[in-house]
Order: structure tokens, then C-alpha cells, then sequence
């Protein structure tokens, strides 16, 4: 499995309603340094339906302002129409958003 087939796979296992860092992935994926492949995997998305990537924020919640499929908006409201909300107009409400843990993806 490539590196970028094992981002997309933990990726999936993000639930709706919740969000996971960059790094949180990169982590899951081999290693924490792999966040800008990470974030290279997502922009390239071959399934942008199927892979939820918009569940994917900054460390700080922010959101992406070059989400790769309609922009930082359209990221925002995917992330709210399942129920994510937010501190202002960028940012993901961290404490009660971000998954705790993703599973090694081997």
C-alpha cells in the first residue's frame, strides 16, 4: 500500500461530525513528519465523495484555506452540515471535535 492509499484509508475512518489533524493522519500513516505529504495526498484526492477529506484541519482547527474541491467555505460547510461547529469563522472547536486517536494504518 502506498503512502498516499494509506492517508486516504485513515482518512476514512474519521466519523462524521468529528474532525482529525494533519498531523493526527501522518501519525496513523508512519510518522508525524508526513504531514505535507498528508496534506499532498488530500489536495489529490481521487474520491472526494467516498474520502472525507474536509474532516482533515490544521492543529489548531483552522480549516484549509485552499481546500482542493470548493475552497475554505465549502469546507466549512460540510464540516457544519454534519454538525461540527466553531470557535469563529476558521477554527473547529477542537475540545469537543477532533477524534482522540486514529489506528495505525499498516
Amino acid at each position: 500500500m502506498t503512502v498516499f492509499e494509506k492517508v486516504y484509508e485513515a482518512v476514512k475512518l474519521i466519523p462524521e461530525g468529528s474532525v482529525a489533524t494533519y498531523g493526527q493522519i501522518a501519525e496513523a500513516v508512519g510518522g508525524r513528519r508526513l504531514s505535507r505529504v498528508v496534506g499532498y495526498a488530500l489536495h489529490v484526492n481521487p474520491q472526494p465523495g467516498v474520502i472525507p477529506c474536509h474532516r482533515v484541519v490544521m492543529r489548531d482547527g483552522s480549516i484549509s484555506t485552499a481546500f482542493a474541491f470548493g475552497g475554505a467555505n465549502r469546507q466549512k460547510a460540510l464540516l457544519e452540515a454534519e454538525g461540527v461547529l466553531f470557535t469563529d469563522e476558521t477554527h473547529v472547536d477542537m475540545e469537543h471535535f477532533r477524534v482522540p486517536f486514529l489506528p495505525l494504518i499498516g
